[in-house]
């Protein structure tokens, strides 16, 4: 057989039995980052690596019995799906941050992850007003340049999904099962519209993976870990949401809570996370007020350069960022509409460029719709 290529190294490694992701994780890092060495270094080699012993070894080096390697990139060739690494800038950024990331996610779609993402999670037995505020949430955050992550489920899920394509935004369904198998299946459409729409289907599992409690869990892990931020919107709790929220909580990142009625279950999960220290989530501004608190801790932007003191331009923006925030000299207050007709960019393309400028606090948005240069 022919060397394999780095990519097939990790897909094999990936869908082999018996070895999680933070063994896999060790084993490269031991390894020297090139998973082609994993099926070269030899048995003693292998188990001289903390967490793997002769079950595991043995695995590697007779990987051919638990996985077909050409039927599995058949099936990517047959249905548009690639296998995305962590050696890759379109893997999610925070993902890799995580203590047990992927090696690598299967996806179909052509979203490549360049904004800040956001989950919305919650119950599959869910209300109208759930699922009204989770659609809400979702167009809301989508217009403004966010990526709405959830996992396609019944309820919460697919509200948010349908609320971030509902204006034309982004959004990622992360699966506990195969990327080829739709669950629940009646989200078939949903899952096309996602593919084909700009957005991302994500998952860990190779072709044909059944879902089981296990995958599910090992779903919401990645939900929460390539997000900046995790929203619950209904959940019991001991439902699915509430797992998502902890591993928020484990992987440093930030969690809301929607309060709903004291008398449901469906908030009784929401309501735990808030009495244990959860965000009480009632509008966007709660969660972006809070990312501009953060991004006073992060480390303080490059200085400027003297032509850009000199012309008065802000540090730190990019091209688009400049050319729009250019709009607002002389205090001039200005709707996404005009900022289109007067930059020739496209509406979703401000609507993210306004987000940004609002978290780097140089512009406010009114009462009216309007926005305006901060002081």
């Amino acid at each position: 057989m022919p060397e394999l290529t780095e990519r097939q190294a990790f897909l094999i490694l990936n869908a082999l039995p018996n070895i999680g992701p933070i063994t896999l994780n060790r084993l490269l890092a031991e390894l020297g980052g090139d998973p082609r060495a994993v099926f070269t270094a030899g048995k003693r080699r292998l188990e001289a690596v903390k967490g793997v012993g002769s079950v595991i070894s043995a695995s590697i080096e007779n990987w051919r019995e638990h996985f077909d390697l050409a039927r599995e990139e058949d099936r990517m060739a047959r249905s548009g799906a690639d296998f995305i690494t962590t050696r890759e800038a379109v893997y999610p950024r925070l993902l890799k941050e995580i203590h047990d990331p992927p090696i690598g996610l299967y996806r179909k779609g052509t979203y490549d992850f360049t904004h800040p993402c956001i989950a919305i999670v919650g119950s599959r037995r869910t209300t109208l007003y759930g699922q009204s505020i989770a659609k809400k949430f979702g167009a809301e955050f989508a217009r403004l340049g966010f990526c709405i992550v959830s996992g396609l489920a019944r309820g919460i899920d697919t509200a948010a999904h349908d609320g971030a394509l509902s204006v034309g935004g982004k959004t990622a369904a992360v699966l506990g099962t195969g990327i080829d198998i739709i669950y629940p299946p009646e989200n078939l459409a949903l899952y096309r519209r996602i593919e084909t729409e700009g957005g991302a289907i994500l998952s860990e599992f190779p072709f044909g993976r059944r879902a089981d409690r296990q995958s599910f869990a090992m779903r919401n892990r990645i939900v929460a870990g390539m997000c900046e931020a995790t929203i619950v919107v209904e959940s019991d709790v001991d439902g699915g949401a509430m797992i998502t929220a902890r591993f928020a909580g484990e992987q440093g990142r930030l969690i809301f809570a929607v309060p709903g009625r004291i008398d449901q279950n469906t908030s009784a999960g929401c309501h735990q996370l808030i009495r244990d220290g959860a965000t009480l989530m009632t509008g966007v501004d709660d969660l972006l007020n809070e990312l501009n608190y953060l991004d006073g801790l992060r480390p303080a932007p490059i200085g400027e350069k003297p032509a850009e003191a000199a012309a008065g331009r802000p540090a730190n923006l990019t091209a688009e960022e400049a050319r729009v925030f250019e709009c607002f000299r002389g205090g001039a207050m200005l709707t996404p509409d005009a900022l289109t007709e007067q930059t020739g960019l496209p509406a979703a393309q401000i609507s993210a460029t306004m987000m940004m400028l609002e978290l780097k606090r140089l512009v406010a948005k009114r009462a009216d719709g309007t926005f305006e240069a901060r002081g």
